[in-house]
């Protein structure tokens, strides 16, 4: 299973047009996108596939999952949020089901604890073989039980045009990883990262058990 996430950067960044070319190029199975407006929606009609855009509360961007086969209606997975005065609004995971496989389209806050516990929470709500996929938000090691980190090691985003972080990541648990690329920019100011993934074929267990959405 090919697998790609990009986040557009919300208006000025990727457009309809970018994302196509890049799925033209790469041809993957499933594609997330972060900072995804409503102009993504006409994705399927530039490309075909099927599309799913889940709104971010008071924003005008959200996150988006494309895929060439017919998707079950994915899961928005509310997340932990600040109590700190001026905190920003609210955060999900679109959570999509495919093959026997959870994947959870993230687009992290960018508190660095406030993060590692919405990271927390994903992976609690998770069964079976399970794939943590986005923008994290995150400066130095993520570490989540029982997943592993199979996203490319390269810097994924400049900051300002001037500082390099590794924001785009993959987590893991019960799949293989056959390759782990970053891509070229284009408009955005993230990189898409590109993943080969296969199932472990002892990690099929639980694959009936329902998803854990409080």
């Amino acid at each position: 299973m090919k697998v790609i996430s990009w986040n557009l950067l919300r208006r000025s960044g990727a457009s309809v047009k970018d994302v196509a070319a890049l799925i033209a190029a790469h041809h993957p199975d499933l594609l997330f996108m972060q900072e995804a407006t409503e102009e993504i929606e006409a994705l399927p009609s530039v490309i075909g596939g099927h599309l799913f855009r889940q709104h971010l509360h008071q924003r005008i961007y959200g996150l988006a999952a494309w895929s060439r086969h017919a998707l079950l209606q994915p899961e928005a997975l509310p997340l932990p949020v600040s109590r700190m005065p001026g905190r920003m609004p609210p955060r999900i995971a679109q959570i999509v089901r495919v093959h026997g496989v959870t994947f959870a389209n993230v687009h992290l806050s960018h508190g660095q604890i406030l993060n590692r516990r919405q990271l927390i929470r994903i992976a609690s709500a998770l069964e079976g073989p399970a794939v943590i996929i986005g923008d994290y938000n995150a400066v130095g090691p993520t570490k989540v039980s029982g997943f592993k980190d199979i996203g490319p090691r390269k810097r994924t985003h400049l900051a300002t045009n001037i500082l390099p972080f590794r924001l785009d990541r993959c987590m893991a648990r019960g799949l293989l990883c056959s390759s782990s690329l970053v891509l070229h920019r284009g408009p955005s100011d993230h990189h898409p990262i590109l993943l080969g993934l296969e199932v472990v074929r002892d990690s099929v267990l639980d694959l009936q058990r329902p998803l854990a959405i409080a």
